[in-house]
């Protein structure tokens, strides 16, 4: 499933390919079940519509409209998006069309048609329920820590939920995780401040380096991640421990481990990412204070 890296990465680029400004001149429509709503209303909405801006939220991509609308999409496990000549074949599983002003298609195909797209005046409808924004100015380290603390969940688990932090999936959860190391089944409200930083930190440094990258293209196959003009993102190769069962940890060398934490694969190092909460030794604690 593409997660906010990858989102984040076709949002930009089909900002770059130039669609902001283009009007829509009518919509096409191979498979009503991934519109939300009746799709007969969708199409009279979306007609004439011209494309004001293109954000992200979340795993959300969200099209401003002219006329007070916008158009909200979730890609799911097998969205993808595609700019075509009018004139071109149409491919299968190319399910949804947006026929431009300027001769072109943009094409959203979705193998296993799990996506969603909905057109509304108020999107605070269905974004308002999701977390902050991890990559946000406005989300601190304390109100990081206060989360934590407020709920009793494992972690892996809670960083999943789109309700705490918008964006996080599957790979970048076990990979800040690792970066962090920590177990994705401590709870969290066990952390103190100082593990509450590191993951702080790691979740951060994983999404921007998987932005940095284009994303992450694990496998060929149709339903995988492809951005904008068929093109893959180069995330794979910077991973540490997604998809490396068998492998040795590149920080301690110990294999890494394939487990299930709220029936998610999720990859581990069992020596770098310990269960039991980090406790200080006080043998050492009162040998510090002797010596000072």
């Amino acid at each position: 499933m593409p997660e906010l890296p990858e989102v984040e990465t076709i949002v930009r680029e089909l900002r770059c390919a130039d669609i902001i400004g283009r009007k829509i001149i009518e919509s096409i429509i191979m498979w009503p079940p991934l519109i939300r709503g009746r799709p007969f209303f969708f199409k009279k909405q979306l007609a004439g519509k011209e494309i004001i801006a293109l954000a992200r939220r979340g795993k959300f991509i969200v099209f401003t409209l002219s006329g007070g609308y916008f158009l909200l999409v979730h890609l799911r496990m097998s969205g993808q998006f595609n700019l075509a000549d009018a004139n071109q074949a149409r491919e299968v599983h190319q399910h949804i069309i947006l026929r431009l002003s300027d001769g072109r298609e943009l094409r959203y195909r979705d193998t296993r048609k799990f996506g969603r797209w909905q057109i509304t005046r108020d999107p605070s409808e269905i974004l308002g329920a999701l977390g902050p924004e991890p990559l946000a100015e406005s989300f601190r380290p304390a109100v990081f820590f206060s989360c934590l603390k407020a709920h009793r969940r494992q972690l892996k688990p809670l960083l999943l939920d789109q309700r705490v932090i918008a964006g996080l999936g599957n790979i970048y959860a076990d990979e800040a995780l690792w970066e962090a190391r920590l177990h994705p089944r401590r709870l969290s409200d066990s952390l103190d401040g100082r593990e509450s930083l590191r993951l702080f930190k790691a979740i951060r440094h994983v999404l921007r380096r998987g932005i940095r990258n284009k994303g992450t293209s694990l496998g060929t196959g149709m339903g995988n991640y492809y951005r904008p003009g068929k093109k893959t993102g180069q995330n794979q190769d910077k991973l540490r421990v997604t998809r490396h069962s068998g492998a040795l940890c590149p920080r301690c060398g110990t294999a890494v481990m394939r487990l299930l934490v709220g029936q998610r694969a999720t990859y581990i190092c069992a020596k770098c990412q310990k269960l039991a909460p980090e406790r200080s030794d006080p043998r050492r604690s009162e040998s510090q204070k002797t010596k000072n």
